[in-house]
């Protein structure tokens, strides 16, 4: 899960509109319906084989047509460099590739990786958000995977050793970010003059998202510099200024200015801008009891204000549960695919914990997010939805009525957040359904985002077949998509989720396993 990139953004204001959102008539569902519930009936380990099927038709049309670069576009079998150049989608895939057992893939990664050239991007601006949790996050669980429970996979310990390097050789060219009166890093860099764009303000997911990573390369090469600056960041954010940012306990505002580390504004929720700042809380917790206790606390306020003041239920679907967003006293009553990754959040603070109110409301959430998916005609929810009956569209009315949320921007560009916490779900409580809703959402995703040599983003949820495609195989299909589709249907591994809250891997915010401290 991730906040949306700069050009991501342009692309949801540039097609907002959400065609008709009526269009699927009942033998379209009914459809889908029994072609899932035929699939259903198949075994967990065919339908974890089908999972990886999918993995390799994405991995050798990247191959064929895009690798080293970042990202196919598997329609016109062309590519880009949007996240530095650097083959976003190749260290993306590592790490679902040696959970997979695909040797081949790991193989062709894992010598790819000493190549890199970490102190020059493609040109223009990068993300230090982005590069963190896609580059340095899939190196670093690659050599944790390898370098222990798959060490079987790795042609010699010396090519271990070099993504460690490689890591380290990253972190060193990016962490100029940091140099700010409060620490607070700035966002957008050129690496190539080791500039930066001069904004005033960062957000608060793209601060609060960088200090799991960070502080796993300090602990794993005993350079506790990597650890103390994203901590020095990560410090305004957990005792906020000034106190009307913070308008319920644990929930903050999402600017916050780099010069003096007040936040801007009281802007609140767990959407894109905001979300993986309150994810990553309690995974520091769970990475490090001992040293992360506070970040378990602001959590635990976070959580319980959340369930105070952002639960909301559509007038439609009282049974229905959604996270809102407060803005300066008011209510939108909008949420996003990407906020749908809080129902796996509560659920593993609720199991670490031990608190079942946590459990049962991130269940709550989990089902809410399943409806976006089952009440469209593609069985895919869309990228934002809203539930507020003074500004339903006139052509979803019928819709709102019966599903509990009307469609606000409908496309999918191949996001992971609702099968992560489908995932966290069945891995918390063990029930079989949850498998069934997972492999409903991935054969959905497979059937109608298969395009050209890969998969591709698509235009519309709500049309029978997805409208059209956006040509971009984002490279998280790689790392979360996959990986959470596979570990659903399979069992025992010591880096999957732990119902039990006893967990030996933390997932970070791209589903890269890390390995817990100690």
């Amino acid at each position: 899960m991730r906040v949306a990139p700069w050009f991501l953004v342009l692309l949801f204001v540039a097609c907002s509109g959400t065609g008709d959102a009526t269009a699927h008539p009942a033998w379209v569902r009914e459809s889908l319906l029994l072609k899932n519930n035929r699939r259903s009936t198949d075994t967990d380990s065919q339908r974890a084989a089908a999972v990886k099927q999918a993995f390799q038709t994405a991995w050798d049309g990247y191959q064929d047509h895009a690798l080293p670069h970042d990202q196919l576009h598997p329609l016109t079998n062309s590519s880009d460099d949007a996240l530095g150049g650097w083959g976003a989608s190749a260290i993306d895939a590592l790490s679902t590739a040696v959970v997979m057992g695909n040797a081949d893939v790991v193989k062709k990664i894992v010598s790819l990786i000493p190549a890199i050239n970490f102190t020059s991007s493609s040109p223009g601006t990068i993300s230090l958000f982005e590069t963190t949790i896609r580059y340095l996050g899939g190196l670093l669980a690659g050599y944790d995977l390898l370098k222990g429970p798959a060490a079987s996979l790795a042609a010699s310990p010396d090519t271990v050793e070099t993504i460690l390097a490689q890591a380290q050789s990253l972190a060193d060219s990016l962490k100029y970010a940091f140099n700010t009166p409060t620490g607070i890093p700035y966002n957008y860099l050129d690496l190539n003059s080791k500039s930066h764009d001069n904004a005033q303000t960062n957000g608060l997911a793209t601060v609060g998202t960088l200090v799991l990573e960070w502080s796993h390369l300090a602990d794993l090469t005993g350079n506790a510099e990597y650890g103390t600056i994203s901590q020095k960041a990560e410090s305004y954010l957990l005792n906020p200024q000034p106190a009307w940012t913070q308008p319920f306990p644990g929930l903050v505002g999402t600017n916050v200015a780099i010069e003096t580390g007040l936040f801007q504004d009281n802007y609140v929720g767990w959407v894109a801008g905001d979300d993986s700042f309150y994810e990553y809380l309690i995974k520091m917790y769970v990475y490090d009891p001992s040293r992360f206790a506070p970040y378990k606390d602001r959590w635990v306020a976070a959580a319980e204000s959340t369930m105070s003041h952002l639960a909301s239920s559509p007038t439609s679907r009282p049974d229905l549960t959604f996270l809102d967003v407060y803005n300066n006293g008011t209510y939108n009553l909008e949420s996003q695919h990407l906020a749908c990754f809080a129902g796996g959040n509560f659920l593993l603070g609720g199991s670490v914990l031990g608190r079942q109110d946590l459990i049962n409301f991130g269940l709550k959430l989990v089902d809410g997010c399943h409806e976006t998916y089952v009440k469209t005609a593609t069985g895919i929810g869309p990228e934002s939805f809203g539930w507020n009956n003074a500004t339903v569209p006139a052509s979803q009315l019928a819709f709102y009525q019966d599903a509990g949320f009307y469609i606000i921007n409908p496309e999918y560009i191949l996001r992971p957040e609702v099968l992560e916490s489908i995932y966290y779900a069945y891995r918390i409580t063990g029930d079989q359904k949850y498998r069934d809703w997972s492999w409903a959402a991935f054969t959905a995703i497979d059937q109608t985002t298969r395009a050209g040599s890969g998969f591709s983003g698509i235009s519309n949820v709500n049309i029978p077949g997805g409208g059209s495609f956006d040509d971009v195989q984002q490279s998280f299909l790689f790392a979360e998509v996959f990986k959470y589709s596979y570990l659903i249907q399979t069992d025992g591994e010591e880096w999957q989720v732990s119902g039990s809250g006893h967990n030996q891997f933390v997932f970070n915010t791209e589903a890269h396993p890390l390995r817990v401290a100690g």
